[in-house]
């Protein structure tokens, strides 16, 4: 996962805060397109 890679060099802070921002612009997305998400199975 991108965040897992990113905590070898960026603080925890700065990655949930990212983390979060991501979720933020999926969710988004998805109430302004109104569609299902649609991600890779892990």
């Amino acid at each position: 996962m991108w965040a897992d890679r990113l905590m070898d060099t960026k603080p925890f802070k700065l990655v949930a805060v990212a983390l979060a921002n991501k979720l933020a612009r999926i969710a988004f997305a998805l109430m302004r397109d109104v569609t299902h998400y649609a991600g890779k199975p892990a």
